[in-house]
């Protein structure tokens, strides 16, 4: 069963509570998201390990219950 954006945005606040965070379907067909995350723990960090606190918050449901995550990381 895919992810809902909801569901996206509780277990990215979950590991990074401060964040704000935008989500977008971009087929439409709840399995293919983009979200943009703005959160005070990327400062000072290269923009991959950016990315690694966000995928790794969803441990082993990435490519499963979550198919596509395009993320843009930016700090406030």
């Amino acid at each position: 069963m895919p992810m809902s954006a909801e569901e996206i945005e509780r277990t990215i606040k979950a590991a990074l509570p401060d964040a704000k965070i935008e989500i977008h379907d971009l087929a439409g067909d709840g399995d293919h998201y983009a979200a943009t995350v703005t959160s005070s723990a990327f400062a000072g960090l290269p923009r991959v390990r950016q990315h690694k606190l966000v995928y790794d918050a969803f441990g082993g449901r990435m490519g499963t219950e979550l198919h596509a995550l395009a993320l843009k990381t930016q700090t406030p």
